[in-house]
């Protein structure tokens, strides 16, 4: 089970997020299923098919009309706005949380490869972006809360089959919770601590609180390495 920024709601191993909540705004708007699907460019069918994966596992979210004086058509239930308000607030504390928070971590580049740079630092060796380094040495690797992922390290996906190239084995320093998003420091073994933005159901699902040992991963493209500053 891993944990992440991504703005989602998570139900019975289904995930709402922006694009979910984008195709019933549009069937709020447009009245149909069908418009709606027109008016964003998307196949009729596969709106169809995700509508229906969403109502199964969250229950009725379009109230379907047929034929009548109207036309028929399609408006959202109760259950479909409350899931757009959840989901908005999420996004706006998402936002708020970790818009700007970054972790600093120094070491030296031991390769480079085009605009990508192997840095070794106390934590480990990592990858990252370096078009501003310079061709120094010594540099600092900013990384986002936001693109940290968190994962029970049971449940970790190999290096090989993920993307997320940089991976630190570490533990749980401090988890602080809001309303929505909880933001969580890892000890990886470096000068200072990795900070993660996660939702709070992740938290629980993950059992996170000081000592939990866990895998943080966040790709080589989501961070920059520039001259070192001090």
């Amino acid at each position: 089970m891993d944990a992440g920024f991504e703005a989602h709601l998570r139900a019975d191993g289904v995930e709402f997020d922006a694009t979910d909540a984008e195709l019933l705004r549009t069937i709020d708007s447009e009245g149909s299923l069908n418009r709606a699907a027109d008016a964003l460019g998307r196949s009729y069918s596969r709106s169809l098919q995700r509508l229906t994966e969403l109502e199964e596992a969250v229950g009725p979210l379009v109230a379907r009309q047929r034929g009548g004086s109207g036309g028929g058509g399609s408006e959202l239930t109760d259950e479909a706005r409350d899931l757009l308000a959840r989901f908005q607030r999420l996004r706006a504390e998402f936002t708020g949380t970790a818009e700007v928070e970054e972790t600093v971590l120094f070491g030296r580049v031991v390769a480079r490869e085009g605009e990508l740079a192997t840095v070794e630092t106390d934590a480990g060796r990592l990858r990252a972006l370096a078009p501003d380094s310079d061709g120094a040495e010594a540099v600092q690797v900013a990384v986002r809360a936001d693109t940290v992922t968190l994962h029970d390290p049971g449940d970790a996906p190999a290096e090989v089959a993920t993307s997320a190239r940089n991976r630190f084995e570490g533990r749980v320093a401090a988890v602080g919770e809001a309303e929505a998003v909880a933001r969580v420091t890892v000890d990886v073994g470096a000068e200072e601590s990795l900070v993660a933005i996660v939702t709070t159901s992740s938290v629980e699902k993950l059992g996170l609180a000081d000592g939990t040992p866990v895998v943080a991963s966040f790709k080589a493209t989501a961070t920059r390495a520039s001259p070192r500053e001090r």
